[in-house]
């Protein structure tokens, strides 16, 4: 076991998203490789916008994706007495303040900066020690230094410098006594003893805010991994107008958690020419420095491709049971027909998504579908009937009902009736799944079984009248 030490800290304020799902999934991959820890924290403090309903679609979503925790979840809003011990440990050592300008006061300051040409910052009237009434609402602020210069070396994206001048007396505690989002993160990533912090890019400007928290409360500042964001094919951020963007969802659409893994990994890290990993080769191959400084853009194309080789790959029977909720979807039992794992297996060459089969495999279970029309009107005519009629007895008498023993059989019957299977084929395939897209004949008339097979053989004689 190494000491590094990790965290995914979502707030639950609505879905997992793709782009949280690949920060967790660093996260999670880092600490596999190094044997460390990983924990999970709801940054649950905004009360307002945090629903039970989110939490748990952040839990289904990592459970999903396989992203198991070793602490956790934590949750923020348990942990409001710890905060406010560190907001007065702060003011007791003059490293923190009480402000009492008003909003209107603050906001009077910031357009006179502005007018000035002067950043909108907070100019510090009540930096120094104000006298004001205990009861007089007011707002804790950090005295951040205001000269040199606060400087991390990024595991991504290299070396960054904020001079300490541009940075604000941060508040670490509102008015109503609540504590502000960089502050607890900081007392929640220095308590939890997290010595890695590898988050969206989008948080690059509160660490500065932070290095200096942690330095003024005497704790060692973590190492920084800024991930470049996800965008849509527009290069704009990634959003639902580019489609999907919930974790969940793509469950939804009959994507495989492993497919979702490789292709979230994918998105700004690489490992040579190489696009198929198991996960196993994911923990031995993956490094933090190895992630790219450019954005990432969301391809669903390359997703589906994925999602295709991991449905091929994949044993019939997992599928199977992966698919028993979509069949239901569609007002089927499962139990009412064929076996599904050998349903799958005729389907799996064919499917993109679980969607596509569970589709794919509705005439499995559906002795009355009506005909194609144009199919029918082609294939199910007065000559074919005799050939369906005279095949139906060769199938009866099979002793051998493999796919092996009845392609010996169609070969046997076309070279015994001096025809070619296309003039045989179409009308079998419309005869047994209503259309001419479907999987092989034989693998069909296999998986539907012999009663099955010959009836809709027999069905289809009787519509040829």
């Amino acid at each position: 076991m190494s000491n590094i030490r990790l965290r995914f800290a979502p707030s639950p304020t609505g879905y997992l998203h793709v782009g949280g799902a690949r920060t967790a999934l660093f996260n999670w991959l880092l600490s596999r490789k190094e044997k460390g820890t990983f924990i999970l924290r709801i940054e649950d403090t905004d009360v307002a916008r945090s629903t039970q309903e989110s939490v748990d679609a952040i839990l289904q979503g990592m459970a999903w994706l396989g992203l198991g925790w070793d602490e956790g979840p934590f949750y923020q809003s348990e942990r409001f007495p710890v905060y406010k011990e560190f907001v007065e440990k702060l003011v007791a050592e003059g490293k923190a303040y009480r402000c009492y300008c008003t909003p209107e006061e603050l906001e009077a300051k910031r357009e006179l900066a502005m007018k000035e040409g002067r950043k909108p910052k907070y100019d510090g009237t009540c930096r120094n020690g104000v006298e004001e009434p205990g009861d007089k609402p007011h707002v804790i602020r950090f005295k951040a230094p205001h000269e040199g210069v606060t400087v991390f070396d990024d595991l991504i994206k290299g070396r960054i410098a904020f001079n300490n001048d541009e940075l604000d007396d941060l508040i670490i505690q509102r008015s109503d006594g609540t504590p502000t989002y960089n502050f607890v993160v900081v007392i929640d990533d220095a308590t939890m003893g997290i010595t890695t912090v590898i988050r969206g890019d989008d948080h690059i400007n509160n660490t500065p805010r932070q290095i200096l928290l942690y330095e003024a409360l005497g704790y060692p500042v973590p190492r920084f991994a800024h991930v470049p964001m996800i965008l849509g094919a527009d290069k704009t951020r990634l959003s639902k107008r580019h489609g999907a963007t919930s974790v969940m969802a793509y469950r939804d659409m009959g994507f495989l958690p492993e497919a979702m893994v490789n292709y979230l990994v994918r998105l700004g890290w690489s490992h040579g020419d190489q696009e198929i990993f198991s996960r196993e080769e994911l923990i031995e191959k993956f490094s933090i420095e190895a992630v790219g400084k450019s954005a990432g853009v969301f391809n669903p194309d390359k997703l589906l491709w994925l999602n295709h080789h991991y449905i091929k790959e994949s044993a019939p029977e997992r599928l199977a049971e992966l698919l028993v909720p979509f069949m239901k979807e569609r007002g089927i039992d499962p139990e009412s027909g064929p076996g599904l794992s050998l349903v799958v297996k005729t389907l799996q060459e064919r499917s993109r998504t679980l969607v596509e089969m569970a589709d794919g495999a509705i005439f499995y279970y559906r002795g009355d579908f009506a005909y194609d029309e144009q199919a029918a009107a082609k294939y199910l005519v007065p000559d074919a009937a005799p050939l369906l009629t005279a095949l139906a007895e060769k199938l009866e008498a099979l002793a051998d009902f493999s796919q092996a023993g009845i392609e010996s059989l169609f070969k046997e019957f076309i070279a015994e009736k001096g025809i070619k299977l296309g003039q045989v084929g179409p009308a079998v395939r419309v005869s047994l799944c209503g259309g001419t897209a479907s999987p092989g004949i034989y693998e069909v008339i296999e998986a539907l079984g012999k009663e099955e097979a010959l009836r809709r053989l027999r069905r289809a004689v009787a519509f040829i009248g």
